[in-house]
């Protein structure tokens, strides 16, 4: 059976489940497999629990006068090709956006802004991989004026996979920076990964967002001779640029559109509810595609200024005891230096910090985090909890703790109360346990 045919299926039962413990009546199972787990063991039962159809990919779980029960090579494959086949349903602009960090708060800031004046699907969390992309090109339906679809990759070519299913009409790139170079192999496997949106966008003639201020994205670009590109940054060579104005705690800043065929572009100021002047290429990223979309100057600024983040990324909890600067859901050598950059320069006193492993850096992971500590020290800091074996083996006088059961242990002894508390690291620490006890 082919795709076109399968697609004909799932229009008549337009619901997909990937989980045999959530079969919708009439919906279309596909039995997806992993390192634990194989779907096809379930398909039977996913048909008893009110699915209309099953699709398997190995035959022996295929039931003889069954029509109900489709195999194919692979489902993942064909999951994704049905997903394709829906996209091109829809004559829409699609934004597609990959980077190392801020892709994740860059779609929200963007589905924000764009929400202002249209319908707009967007990526939900960080469903950005293999399996979390078609279940969001699937989401489209006919009152989505525009969507925003976020990629992510660990390894080289995950973009290419991604972006071919995707078929994005203009994308960006957030940045690239040193994370999965276990995956990778370097930080030049990582821009080649990467940049592979921006050889979609070359060979499909589509328009590139360009942060002006990153002189390894500009590279790639010019590499890549794209022609059709609106820049931003914190330049005024960008036709979008901005400038920071303040963080204590939250960013604040100005923006001017450079671009404006008034003889005197307007700057205009807007304060967020972000931490982190490093948001501010997020801010300008989510500002440049509004304008390009038509959103209004007003609406854009309100859509901003009224984000606020709940998905441990760059938020400030208030708690009883202190106050929270909570960006623990990742860490890489770049965002973990932008972090610390930004908490070095934020006007507040009392300062401490809670820093995780950065996991996923093969051979490289003893020196990037050395680097931390040492960058720690340069700047002066004295409260840092340092968490997790990559930590252990630094050379520092900083407190170390093995996991966060030990980090639990000495809260519950003497909390900290009356600071500043930076809590960032990769998830598999499990730093986001903490904010409840401080």
């Amino acid at each position: 059976m082919d795709i076109k045919e399968l697609y004909k299926i799932y229009q008549q039962h337009p619901c997909i489940t990937t989980d045999s413990r959530n079969c919708p009546k009439d919906s279309i199972f596909i039995a997806l497999k992993g390192e634990s787990f194989n779907g096809n063991k379930f398909a039977k039962a996913a048909l008893d629990k009110g699915c209309s159809y099953a699709i398997i990919d190995e035959k022996e779980y295929a039931v003889d006068g069954n029509d109900n029960i489709i195999l194919v090579d692979d489902c993942l494959t064909t999951f994704k090709e049905i997903a394709r086949e829906h996209r091109r349903h829809f004559d829409i602009p699609v934004i597609g956006i990959t980077g190392t960090n801020g892709k994740t708060t860059t779609k929200e800031l963007v589905s924000a802004v764009l929400s202002a004046k249209y319908n707009v699907m967007h990526t939900e969390g960080n469903f950005n991989n293999d399996v979390g992309v078609p279940k969001t090109l699937l989401r489209l339906d006919k009152n989505n004026d525009i969507a925003v679809v976020e990629m992510g990759a660990s390894h080289p070519g995950d973009i290419k996979k991604l972006v071919e299913y995707v078929e994005p009409t203009c994308g960006m790139i957030t940045n690239v920076g040193r994370a999965h170079l276990l995956g990778f192999g370097s930080f030049e496997g990582v821009k080649t990964t990467k940049g592979e949106l921006y050889d979609f966008l070359k060979a499909h003639d589509c328009l590139l967002f360009l942060n002006e201020s990153n002189d390894d994205l500009v590279d790639m670009a010019q590499k890549r001779e794209l022609s059709r590109i609106v820049t931003y940054g914190q330049t005024d060579e960008a036709n979008v640029m901005g400038e920071v104005i303040s963080c204590a705690p939250f960013l604040k800043f100005s923006w001017t559109d450079l671009s404006s065929t008034d003889s005197k572009a307007k700057t205009y100021e807007v304060q967020t509810h972000l931490i982190g002047a490093y948001n501010m290429d997020n801010m300008l990223a989510a500002i440049t595609i509004g304008l390009h979309f038509g959103v209004e100057t007003e609406k854009i600024n309100s859509a901003l200024e009224g984000y606020t983040p709940d998905n441990n990324r760059s938020q400030l909890d208030v708690t009883k005891f202190n106050k929270l600067i909570v960006d623990a859901y990742n860490a890489n050598p770049s965002s973990m230096s932008a972090a610390i950059e930004n908490f070095k320069v934020m006007d507040v006193d009392k300062k401490m910090a809670i820093l995780g492993d950065m996991r996923e850096l093969g051979e490289a992971s003893d020196a990037e985090h050395q680097k931390v500590v040492d960058q720690l020290k340069e700047y002066g800091f004295k409260e840092i909890w340092l968490v997790g074996e990559e930590f252990g083996k630094t050379n520092t006088d900083y407190r170390k703790f093995n996991n966060v059961e030990e980090v639990k242990e000495e809260i519950a002894i003497k909390r900290p109360e009356g600071y500043y508390i930076l809590i960032k690291g990769s998830n598999g620490i499990k730093l986001f346990q903490l904010p409840e006890l401080l």
